[in-house]
């Protein structure tokens, strides 16, 4: 059996949410949450026990009145907790975080649009070949100094909302943790020291003296050395793809995201939404809390 759980993270759900919803889904009870992953959430969610099917007209349909409302909808199998799987990897750029960090360096020397340019297109999945992408815009970075790294991470990078807590639930679960993303050591390494990653797997940028080189320093992180680096942890852990959970937004993550038991596209690209086990794409990342019993 599965269970339907569906949040609204703006405003409550409303009676005709609820009846719409169970008549595409069919559940046999419905039960409300109490408010206990962030101020209001709880009241603006609620989760369809034991619906009828998960075939895709079903969710279509769901699809279809949840867009439109601004709910966001998860299938989930029935009795499935958090503590079942031992694993949590995670996207840094756009999901751990709120920016982009490649694009936001450019940015400290008027390259930033030229840079995000490719950067998006490279999330979308319209550049083949990741590692080239990567490498044409760390090469517009020569020259950047170290300094407006720094400055960087303590002025404009910002933890995306519920990281915090869903690492801290994730934790306490018994799960291991990791950082698996195409961007920088700069940066994954304070936001190891400071979350607690038992695990990171990133890109190193070339330096001279004290500013950037342009260059890229040893092992290209792209979307098949994210499935390598998790696949390798699952391994060290004794552990099946299957008990691994994966959060991404980019088509770099894809790859990653195919090879787990349970992936989250998180505010993610059309073409990673697709491809996800389900999606977060209008609340917080510890929204995904509500799913698990």
């Amino acid at each position: 059996m599965h269970h339907l759980v569906i949040q609204r993270h703006t405003a409550p759900l409303s009676q005709h949410d609820l009846d719409h919803l169970c008549h595409i889904a069919a559940p046999m009870s419905l039960e409300k949450f109490a408010d206990d992953h962030g101020p209001n959430r709880g009241h603006n969610a609620a989760r369809l026990r034991d619906i009828r099917g998960t075939g895709p007209g079903m969710r279509r349909a769901l699809d279809s009145y949840c867009r439109e409302h601004h709910i966001d909808w998860a299938i989930v199998p029935a009795g499935l907790h958090l503590g079942d799987f031992k694993l949590l990897a995670m996207d840094m750029d756009s999901t751990l975080i709120n920016i982009e960090t490649v694009d936001e360096i450019g940015a400290t020397v008027g390259k930033k649009d030229e840079i995000a340019a490719i950067t998006a297109a490279a999330m979308r999945g319209e550049i083949a070949d990741y590692a080239t992408s990567l490498r044409q815009r760390v090469a517009l970075l020569a020259g950047v100094p170290l300094a407006a790294l720094d400055k960087l991470y303590t002025d404009t990078l910002r933890l995306n909302p519920g990281a915090e807590t869903l690492l801290a639930a994730a934790k306490a679960a018994g799960l291991k943790t990791q950082l698996v993303t195409g961007g920088f050591t700069h940066f994954t390494d304070r936001l190891k020291q400071r979350l607690g990653f038992d695990r990171v797997a990133a890109n190193v940028l070339g330096v001279k003296g004290d500013a950037l080189d342009g260059s890229l320093v040893g092992d290209i992180i792209d979307g098949e050395a994210k499935k390598k680096a998790v696949l390798a942890f699952c391994d060290d852990l004794g552990c099946d793809p299957g008990e691994v959970l994966v959060i991404g937004d980019g088509a770099n993550d894809l790859p990653m995201m195919h090879a787990v038991g349970f992936s989250v596209a998180y505010h993610a690209k059309p073409k990673v939404r697709e491809a996800a086990t389900t999606a977060i794409d209008h609340g917080a990342l510890d929204s995904l809390l509500h799913w698990f019993e």
